[in-house]
Order: structure tokens, then C-alpha cells, then sequence
């Protein structure tokens, strides 16, 4: 069958009906299933679907279908008109950014030339200039992607967690040794909790490591999370899943080696398989906990009498080598919004209240162009050149601004002599 021609589709193909496989095509892991792309992707698809279906909640507007007719939209209800509303639909949300429509849109714009691609469609009608008119202007900006940590505010927050991972790992090892079992556990478990912040912040604030090279992603199989057998402390390096779908060698500065030495020590993982920052989720843990157990041959009275003796699940994770997950990406999100929180960091930033993941990998950035120019940050930055001279071209933009201003001074001072 040729899918590369309309006569391989019917017109009367529902459009709900193309999503799945559009979605499997675009999406990652084994059968398409995971990735960002596809989640957000489906996510704009739905909200077409409900609008060409008539239920966007404006008065008189009753979807693409025609009036006469009941049914579900179809192929043959598409034209570039049709793509022209939707887009003026977009842009009319008051609550959406410009760059945020522009991005929705790209979304359908994206499936559309998919439909053409497999017979579904016989021309690109959302890329044609009439249906796109409607669309506000981009400015080249990614809506949510522009915050930077300063070097006060990355200063600050490292300091914070260092503090209270120095601090609870001192009253853990300081403790006498006739001190209550459960409380030493205890003790130990705050202990672990506040090295893993201190180790977590300190790799996205000095390595420029993406969260999601770092952490767990529930929509990408792949993005399992680094275990300790990935980190060579020794070496300063980490091997990471890059965004270009290849393992490949971060480099860990020095700021980073004592933390992560430090809590590695503490942690003692029973294997190097263990994730470097498991979930600290009471009721993962538990289930997770109970269900191995199990499997093992334990009665639940008996599981239930081990989880008694133990302060917290997770200990008892690490005693019979009971591998927990990673904590995921929104995970990572969570913990520096309460870390922020605590240390009362200055934020002004548009969309963010809190000092966001990618923020510490853009301020890092910033750092490098700034001292060793675009060269080099690309190759830290797992970038190209161009694209980071894209994303920095304030910095450009400012050197050339003194370099303007000075020979301005300069012609002004001649004319003066």
C-alpha cells in the first residue's frame, strides 16, 4: 500500500482515529510510548478534537461539522479555513503567551503534515500562509525556558543545603551509642534526605546536566536514572543519556565531588545498580517494601513485624537491597520549590516562584560564555555553538555594546583635543 498518497484514506475517517498512531510514530521508547513530545502532543490534539467537535465553550460556535449532519469530525471537514479558526481561537485565549499559541499550534501544524504524509490529507493546510495569518508573532523565545540562576542566587541555595546536610549528618554520627535504635535510624534517614537534596543541587547548579539526564522520566522508559555505577568520583565524570539519544561523559567539577562523596558514603548502597537519588515517597516505598517481601517468601505478619523494627521503609530498602525508583523530574521540581521556599531566594521571573531545574544548567551557561567564550560552553552545555550562541546572545549582544561605547569615548575625546 502506497501511505503516501490521499487515495490510500478515506475523507470520512474520523480524526480522533489517526491520534494514536500519530502519537506511536512521534513517541519514544518500545511502541512510541513514552516522551515529552507525546504527552504534550496528545494533550493539544484532544483539546482540537474537542474544539473542532463544537465544545470549546463559546456561544454560537457548533464545530466543524456541518449543522445538518451528526457526527464525529472527519478528514473531509479539513481545509485551511478550518486551520485558520483554530488558530484565531488560539490566539483569542488571553490567558496564553504569543509564543505559548505559536507552540500549541506547531502541535496540530505538526500532525496535519503527518495526515498528509500517510494519505489522510491532500495538502499541509496548516501551513499555508492564510491559516497561520491569525497567529501572533514569535519573538524566538521558549515560553518557560529563559530563567537563569545568578551567581547570588545559586550561591544561596548551595549554601542552604549544605548547611542542613552538615548539620544533620553531625547530629547522626555524633549520637551516643546507647542511643535508642529507632532514633539513630531516624537521625540516619534525615541524615540521607538532606545529603540528597545537597548532592541533587549541587549537580544542577555546577555540571549543566539536564534534569532528565539526571533523574527519572515517567513518560520515557529510557530515562530510568543515574545509578551509582554510572559516577566515577575518582575520574570527576558521568555518564548521562544525552538528549540526542546517546550515552555519553558529563564532567563533575570539583564543588561536586565532596557532596556526592559524602552521601555516597553515608548511603552505603548495597550495589552500584542503586539509583543515586531514590524516591523518598513513604507509600512507594511501603508498597514497594511489602510486595518484594513477599515475593521472597515472607508472610505479611513477618513483613509487617521487619517494617515495625525499621523507622522508615527506605532503610529497610537499603538493609535487603530492595532497588527503589529514582525520583522523577517533577520530583526534582518539587524539592527545589521547598528549598527555595526555605531560603527565601529573591525570584523574578514570569513564570517561576522558585529556582527551576533548567535554570541552574542556563546559569551555568552564562558562567562558561562569559569566562571561556561559545566554544566551550557548547561542549559542556552537550550543545552546539550555534545554538548556544543563539540562546546567549544577550551576552554577545552586551560586549558589543561596550565595545560601541568605548569607541564612542574614544571619537569623543579626539574631537575634544
Amino acid at each position: 500500500m502506497n501511505r503516501n498518497t490521499a487515495s490510500t484514506r478515506d475523507g470520512s475517517t474520523p480524526l480522533a482515529s489517526s491520534f494514536e498512531r500519530y502519537l506511536q510514530d512521534k513517541g519514544k521508547g518500545r511502541g512510541g510510548d513514552g516522551g515529552n513530545y507525546r504527552r504534550n502532543a496528545s494533550r493539544e490534539l484532544e483539546r482540537f478534537a474537542e474544539w473542532a467537535g463544537g465544545d470549546r465553550g463559546d456561544d454560537g460556535w457548533t464545530g466543524i461539522v456541518p449543522d445538518d449532519l451528526d457526527r464525529e469530525p472527519t478528514f473531509d471537514d479539513l481545509d485551511e479555513r478550518v486551520f485558520r479558526e483554530y488558530a484565531r481561537h488560539l490566539a483569542g485565549d488571553r490567558g496564553l503567551k504569543q509564543n505559548t499559541v505559536q507552540t500549541y499550534y506547531r502541535y496540530i501544524s505538526a500532525w496535519c503534515g503527518w495526515c498528509v504524509n500517510e494519505g489522510y490529507l491532500e495538502a499541509h493546510y496548516a501551513q499555508r500562509a492564510s491559516a497561520m495569518a491569525p497567529l501572533p508573532e514569535d519573538d524566538g523565545r521558549k515560553p518557560g525556558d529563559q530563567q537563569a540562576w545568578t551567581s547570588e542566587q545559586r550561591h544561596a541555595l548551595t549554601r542552604h543545603v549544605d548547611e542542613q546536610a552538615r548539620t544533620a549528618i553531625e547530629t547522626y554520627t555524633t549520637l551516643p551509642e546507647d542511643a535508642d535504635p529507632l532514633d539513630r535510624q531516624r537521625a540516619r534517614y534525615e541524615a540521607l534526605k538532606t545529603a540528597r537534596d545537597r548532592a541533587l543541587v549541587f549537580l544542577l547548579a555546577y555540571t549543566a546536566v539536564r534534569v532528565g539526564e539526571l533523574l527519572r522520566d515517567p513518560n520515557d522508559p529510557r530515562r530510568r536514572g543515574v545509578r551509582w555505577e554510572e559516577i566515577a568520583l575518582d575520574d570527576g565524570s558521568m555518564d548521562v543519556y544525552r538528549k540526542k539519544q546517546q550515552w555519553d561523559a558529563a564532567s563533575l567539577p570539583d564543588p561536586v565531588i565532596s557532596p556526592l562523596r559524602s552521601y555516597r558514603t553515608l548511603m552505603d548502597p548495597p550495589t552500584e545498580r542503586w539509583p543515586v537519588f531514590p524516591t523518598f515517597d513513604q507509600r512507594t516505598l511501603a508498597t514497594l517494601v511489602r510486595e518484594e517481601l513477599a515475593d521472597r517468601g515472607d508472610r505479611p505478619d513477618a513483613v509487617d513485624e521487619r517494617r515495625e523494627e525499621c523507622a522508615r521503609d527506605l532503610l529497610l530498602a537499603l538493609d535487603e537491597d530492595i532497588r527503589p525508583p529514582s525520583i522523577t523530574t517533577d520530583g526534582a521540581r518539587s524539592i527545589l520549590q521547598r528549598l527555595s521556599d526555605e531560603t527565601a531566594i529573591e525570584i523574578d521571573h514570569p513564570k517561576h516562584d522558585y529556582l527551576a531545574p533548567h535554570g541552574g544548567r542556563r546559569g551555568m551557561g552564562e558562567v562558561l560564555v562569559r569566562a571561556f567564550g561559545y566554544t566551550v560552553a557548547a561542549r559542556y552545555l552537550d550543545n552546539s555553538e550555534e545554538m548556544v550562541r543563539e540562546r546567549y546572545s544577550h551576552i554577545e549582544a552586551g560586549e558589543l555594546g561596550d565595545v560601541a561605547t568605548e569607541a564612542l569615548e574614544e571619537i569623543d575625546s579626539l574631537g575634544n583635543n
